[in-house]
């Protein structure tokens, strides 16, 4: 298959995932509502234990965040899920936590009215979207180079979200008033992987439920897209909504340990919901067909 045809098919793929809209608001709704509200209300609970409270702040801070572009769509590739919706919800989804992300983490972990509502969303735009509007410019003019060079942007995408993730740690630990305990820091971690495989295990039954309309290539987009967080726009984000802050480096430790814990899990998953996805894909396939008639 030549890159053009393959592109082709990718387009038409897209535009067959843009009218699957009961999955869009599954995706949407699940990431952007339902995940920051039970955060929020598992966090009343945790509040009466000694956990070190601006860390709990910082898993309400994970709810709020909006999909991944990358890791949700490679873990769908991957099994052989549905790639076009998990490309639709990510990128989606990015776009609508410009906007609500920031609203969330006012909103559950409490503002005034003097926050600069105008500032935060000019330097979100400015930080977030100005350079993907300057890159799909830039890249209807170089596009034939970049096919027939076909630079290493998978790698470079790693290497910058590597340096994100270490000069954000950096900048966590280099606070001499950081008040972080090791008991509260394995709790939270403990909690980070106990959150994604009970969310992941939510989402593949409702959307495997018997009177669901998904197919099993639908169910692993869902559960990818569903309960994955962004790293890369979390982060300048929090920097921006929380300027400042006292406590910005505790809150921002949760996120730093989501995003590679949701990566590894679903790494190690892959195979697991690849071989259910087979074998579901082939019963469905079974019950279809027609009985042979029976000889009298």
């Amino acid at each position: 298959m030549t890159a053009t045809s393959s592109l082709l098919f990718l387009l038409q793929e897209l535009t067959s995932a843009l009218m699957h809209v009961k999955l869009h608001l599954f995706v949407q709704i699940f990431t952007l509502v339902f995940f920051p509200t039970a955060i929020w209300v598992f966090l009343q609970l945790l509040s009466i234990t000694p956990i070190n409270e601006w860390l709990l702040k910082g898993l309400q801070t994970v709810g709020c965040m909006p999909p991944p572009v990358s890791s949700a769509v490679i873990l769908t590739k991957a099994v052989g899920g549905n790639e076009a919706a998990a490309i639709f919800n990510s990128a989606f989804g990015s776009f609508l936590g410009i906007v609500i992300t920031p609203l969330l983490l006012l909103l559950f972990l409490g503002s005034s009215s003097s926050v600069p509502f105008t500032s935060i969303f000019s330097q979100l735009f400015m930080t977030v979207v100005v350079p993907l509007i300057i890159g799909q410019i830039v890249r209807r003019y170089i596009k034939d180079w970049l096919e027939r060079k076909k630079p290493p942007f998978g790698a470079i995408s790693s290497c910058v979200l590597l340096m994100i993730i270490y000069t954000t740690f950096c900048d966590t630990f280099a606070n001499p008033n950081i008040d972080l305990d090791k008991f509260s820091l394995i709790i939270i971690v403990f909690i980070i992987f106990s959150v994604q495989m009970s969310f992941m295990f939510l989402t593949f039954l409702f959307s495997t439920r018997n009177n669901s309309t998904f197919t099993p290539a639908d169910t692993v987009a869902i559960v990818f897209c569903s309960t994955h967080k962004s790293l890369t726009l979390g982060i300048p984000m929090l920097k921006i909504v929380f300027a400042g802050y006292e406590h910005l480096s505790l809150i921002s430790v949760p996120l730093l340990i989501y995003h590679p814990a949701q990566i590894l899990l679903g790494s190690l998953l892959v195979p697991t919901i690849k071989s259910w996805m087979v074998s579901r894909q082939k019963a469905l396939k079974l019950t279809r067909q027609p009985k042979a008639p029976v000889k009298v």
